[in-house]
């Protein structure tokens, strides 16, 4: 699949706002083409970032990043397929070519897949892990010496619920494996990188909609979730997007190998 547009690196890149709290950050974002990733990306650039996203879904990616490259925003988005390591290898090499190196990598993008244990195939199991767990590997190794010549660096990785607690009506149990193995990652790419510039934190979002999730889950299901919350709706891009910006900002800049839930108070008990 095709990675940056042909004629992106080749264009001059727009200037990017003086102000916000990313003021010049250039970023990676992957999974722009809804929900939480496209509203991070929205609120990225209105805080000053230059952003690369991308999405696997053809010419989505695109799409959202238009809309707010019409507005005067440094944004290009682009169509990659983050489960092929060269594809995803050679989108973040692009990247950072056209930004001039990377000071963030926000691995949001992730596929999915639920089951019962009892009916959960070998090739379901392989599945997950492969698209929510192995993508996190192939963006990450080649951005990581551009991470490290940034001196100031953030990785910021989409973890969930899931990775900390069972949910038996979920059927989530390579999703939970999968998404326990981003928040342990994190943490060793975080002890890894702390005395060479690197920061990395996942985040935990509990039950968020966007077009993807209510794909996946019915009205029953959705109704057992919010019955699970202390705060008793979804969450919204938006929630999460906050969240980014801090991690992604300087602000956070004592902040590293933490696994931040924001999940409307489900990891935190019921009433």
């Amino acid at each position: 699949m095709s990675t940056l547009p042909a004629d992106a690196a080749r264009a001059p890149a727009p200037t990017a706002p003086t102000g916000g709290r990313l003021a010049g950050k250039r970023v990676l974002l992957t999974g722009t083409a809804g929900g939480q990733g496209e509203a991070a990306q929205a609120a990225f650039v209105r805080e000053g970032a230059r952003v690369a996203g991308c999405d696997v879904q053809d010419g989505a990616a695109e799409g959202t990043a238009a809309a707010l490259a019409s507005e005067g925003f440094d944004v290009v988005g682009s169509t990659v397929d983050l489960a092929d390591p060269v594809a995803a290898a050679r989108w973040v090499e692009e990247s950072a070519e056209r930004l001039g190196g990377i000071d963030v990598l926000y691995n949001n993008a992730a596929g999915a897949g639920f089951a019962p244990f009892d009916d959960m195939s070998l090739d379901l199991w392989r599945h997950v892990l492969h698209v929510e767990l192995d993508i996190v590997f192939h963006t990450t190794s080649p951005a990581w010496p551009h991470l490290l010549a940034s001196g100031n660096a953030s990785i910021i990785n989409t973890a969930s619920m899931s990775g900390l607690r069972g949910i038996a009506p979920l059927g989530q149990v390579a999703h939970s494996a999968a998404k326990g193995g981003v928040i342990a990652m994190t943490r060793s790419l975080a002890a890894e990188g702390a005395e060479r510039g690197v920061r990395a934190n996942a985040i935990s979002p509990g039950f968020v909609t966007s077009p993807a999730t209510d794909t996946f889950v019915g009205e029953e299901l959705r109704n057992f979730q919010m019955g699970m919350h202390l705060i008793r709706r979804p969450g919204t891009g938006i929630d999460v997007a906050a969240l980014a910006v801090y991690l992604a900002s300087d602000e956070s800049v004592w902040v590293t190998g933490q696994n931040i839930s924001i999940d409307g108070g489900v990891t935190a008990g019921f009433r």
